[in-house]
């Protein structure tokens, strides 16, 4: 996807309508009624305190609990109902390029201000993070909010480990793998692991992967994290794994995780990287 830049008023902002690409990764000015397309940018939101402002989430915005239960739902991620949003006047909607549509982001940004957000590396979840407190939070909440973020990127920084293998599917029937150029990669070798299916052109040249089992057996994967979305592992598919002749499985590391954590940025990348360090091997 190629978005078109805004055109900024005299404040730095785009004029009314537009579209906010990830170029330097800034607050985007100014923002008292914000609807948030992305579950991770809504958590966000209400951990610096900004919840006040949020007027309309998704479906798939759950966190935190007591905080979105009361807004508007203005339907899935890529399924939204732009009549129902457009209704709630927002000055800002905030919104993915993996997660959301073309066709809405589009269709939204030609009236109403759109900060279009796309971040592929832990690095760039922490620095969205960073620039999410730019629409607003106090410099207190700033500090108790993004410090321990950054000090647990900067440990995961340091630590020099030898990787190890680790497969960390996303979906099955057919099994698709996180791959190549996503948070969630970087997220694993940061952390200490080596994505079986993260060479760039991987199989089927594809972000997430199509692979079957014997490719699984043939990469020889010494870990395997299966997350509990966007697909529900679960235990059952633990003990299919399990059965294959794989280094994970014999030695006992095949692990359901909380989804959340490999693909959620913002204040969870903290807990992220310290589970996940843990599963791998890696000392904090």
């Amino acid at each position: 996807m190629t978005p078109r830049l805004a055109t900024p008023g005299a404040s730095g902002a785009p004029a009314a309508g537009g579209l906010l690409w990830r170029d330097a990764l800034r607050p985007p000015g100014p923002a008292r009624r914000i609807v948030s397309l992305v579950p991770s940018v809504t958590e966000m939101l209400f951990a610096l305190e900004l919840g006040p402002r949020v007027v309309g989430v998704t479906e798939w915005c759950v966190h935190p609990a007591a905080g979105v239960a009361p807004l508007p739902k203005l339907g899935g991620t890529k399924t939204p109902d732009l009549d129902a949003l457009r209704a709630l006047s927002p000055d800002l909607v905030i919104a993915n390029q993996e997660e959301n549509r073309r066709r809405d982001i589009e269709a939204l940004a030609a009236e109403l201000r759109v900060w279009l957000t796309y971040p592929r590396t832990v690095k760039e979840g922490a620095a969205l993070f960073a620039a999410v407190a730019g629409l607003g939070a106090s410099p207190a909440v700033r500090r108790r909010v993004l410090a321990p973020v950054r000090a647990a990127l900067a440990r995961a920084e340091s630590a020099h480990n030898a990787p190890v293998r680790v497969f960390c599917p996303i979906w099955k029937n057919p099994w698709m793998s996180v791959g190549a150029d996503t948070y969630a990669g970087d997220l694993l070798a940061l952390c200490g692991g080596r994505n079986i299916f993260g060479a760039p052109g991987g199989p089927e040249g594809r972000r997430y992967p199509l692979v079957d089992q014997a490719q699984i057996v043939e990469a020889a994967p010494e870990v395997v994290l299966l997350p509990s979305e966007p697909y529900a592992f679960g235990p059952g598919d633990a003990a299919e794994l399990r059965e294959l002749p794989i280094p994970a499985a014999r030695s006992g590391r095949i692990h359901l995780i909380d989804g959340t954590l490999v693909s959620w940025y913002g204040p969870r990348i903290g807990r992220s990287i310290e589970t996940l360090c843990a599963l791998l091997g890696s000392p904090q």
